[in-house]
């Protein structure tokens, strides 16, 4: 049964790359990827009565390649079709080859195999072709920025990619299984000190597939780069990413007794806090997005890495709301870089008065992004901060005020008038429809955030009324104190200016690697004497 959801999204694009030039050939292709996710929500409901196994090849043992869907992954599954499903109808009108959408379709079976792969070989050639898959769609319309860009992307993850192979083969070396949860049950009955290299090779690869600091640089170059479609942008920032998330949830399971969430929690607090000060140094629409995905993903990081249920489950909720809302803002973005021929964000004003409904799809998503009250973020990092200490809370506050900041400078777009009037350009109205939807769902999942969280994560929470009334006194207090350090310092920064300079180079980003990889090694050591 597992199979096909790999097969399908590839045969879906073995359809396209013949008929993707006639709209039946993509209204069939749409209706197969709805009913993709009609099969993902059946799956997910599937995973609430216990895990489902699919055995490929019949050998005995562990010898054979294993498929498995469970309450996590299966939600991992879901997401990717609902959110390929989105890209689809964005990209439903535009003048795209079928290069393109056999690409696009490719990829989505990768990341499914990625979320439902038991075998930690099979994870090592999946991430290797969609990292290969990727690089071309970034390089899509072959100009030379995005020529750039894709080959640092390229290069980054093949670098990192080796670290995680050469780790596959300690722990081959060591357990004699190549199976996730095999390898694990080994690994218990192992000294802890014996997996501490594993471990931090491994780990090492999956941050740079997680954009935590310092290993971050290539993700604005791929998430940004001005000749990728909106709907690559979209999905590479609003779910690619979450696969290496997921992995490093998985990976954290299997080297229980090694795993250093503390370390990871710090990183996470770097990280998010570098993501914001980056986007707010930054005029491009599409930088300023794409530094905040890596500071998302350091808040994402701060959830998984507290000892605390509540906290663990909102940072789960929170990957699902960043997928939402970052999504929502990408695919506004290029509606709105289409429509004023421009990515500088004091070239483009008026969002609202020409497009209206744009601007309201963009309004939805900031508020989500921002965390304002009854919408999905404001949810997520309620559950977030419920289990941390006054450090960690405080260095979320300081995160959430850098994030209000910078969608304080995004927001200007919303307002006023350019000082040339750009020309009408017609707005596609599947275009609309996608962010549209992603746009409502973003408050639909802050004012039923408990209903979906129980459903998702069969995890039963609660808001407390009067500790959710404190969060949004805090927010409002967060709003006005960011539209003044806006207002006077942020545009005025000399500082500021010298950061948006700051670039590693693909040598500066390999030795970065060589140095997190010893740190990993280092932390690891002393915690486990």
């Amino acid at each position: 049964m597992l199979v096909w959801f790999v097969i399908a999204p590839v045969l879906t694009a073995v359809f396209l790359y013949v008929f993707s030039s006639a709209k039946t050939g993509r209204l069939i292709a749409l209706a197969a990827q709805t009913a993709l996710v009609g099969c993902a929500a059946y799956l997910f409901a599937l995973c609430k009565e216990g895990e489902i196994v699919t055995r490929i090849g019949d050998y005995e043992g562990y010898l054979g390649i294993f498929l498995k869907a469970d309450s996590l992954s299966s939600v991992f599954v879901l997401l990717t079709a609902f959110i390929f499903l989105i890209a689809a109808l964005y990209s439903f009108h535009e003048n795209n080859s079928g290069l393109f959408w056999f690409l696009l379709f490719i990829w989505e079976g990768l990341l499914i195999g990625v979320f439902l792969t038991r075998d930690l070989f099979n994870i090592f050639v999946l991430v290797e072709v969609a990292t290969v898959t990727v690089a071309v769609l970034i390089m899509y319309n072959r100009d030379n920025r995005s020529m750039y860009d894709g080959m640092i992307y390229l290069m980054a993850n093949t670098v990192a990619i080796q670290f995680y192979l050469f780790g596959v083969g300690y722990i081959y070396k060591l357990t004699g299984v190549l199976d996730m949860d095999a390898a694990a049950r080994a690994a218990g009955t192992l000294d802890s000190a014996s997996l501490i290299l594993p471990y931090a090779l491994i780990m090492t690869s999956v941050s740079l597939k997680c954009a935590f600091m310092p290993l971050f640089s290539w993700l604005p170059k791929a998430h940004g780069t001005p000749g990728a479609p909106s709907s690559v942008s979209a999905v590479l920032s609003g779910l690619h990413i979450k696969s290496g998330v997921y992995l490093f949830i998985r990976f954290q399971e299997l080297f229980q007794e090694t795993a250093v969430p503390e370390f990871f929690l710090i990183v996470g607090i770097v990280t998010g806090i570098a993501g914001f000060v980056m986007a707010l140094s930054q005029t491009d629409i599409k930088l300023i997005l794409a530094y905040h995905t890596i500071s998302q993903i350091g808040l994402i990081m701060i959830g998984l890495n507290v000892a605390d249920d509540y906290t663990f489950t909102g940072g789960l909720y929170h990957i699902i709301n960043h997928a939402l809302f970052k999504s929502a803002l990408f695919l506004s973005a290029g509606m709105i870089i289409h429509a004023y021929g421009t990515r500088n964000i004091y070239d483009i004003r008026g969002v609202f008065r020409r497009k209206p409904l744009i601007g309201a799809a963009t309004v939805m998503a900031v508020f989500g992004i921002t965390g304002a009250p009854l919408f999905n973020g404001s949810v997520s990092k309620y559950f977030i901060m419920y289990g941390t200490n006054r450090f960690v809370s405080g260095a979320m506050m300081i995160i959430n005020l850098g994030t209000i900041i910078s969608f304080i400078k995004y927001s200007t777009i919303l307002f006023g008038r350019p000082q040339s009037e750009p020309e009408a350009v017609k707005i596609d109205g599947c275009q609309q429809a996608a962010v549209l939807i992603l746009g409502v769902l973003c408050f639909v999942g802050g004012i039923s955030g408990e209903q979906f969280i129980e459903f998702m994560f069969n995890v039963k929470v609660s808001v407390d009324a009067s500790g959710y009334l404190e969060k949004t006194g805090m927010f409002a207090a967060s709003a006005i104190a960011g539209f003044f350090i806006f207002k006077y310092y942020v545009k005025k920064s000399a500082l500021l200016k010298r950061i948006h300079e700051i670039d590693l180079s693909f040598r500066g980003i390999c030795v970065s690697m060589g140095a997190f990889f010893a740190l990993i090694l280092i932390v690891t050591k002393i915690f486990s004497a």
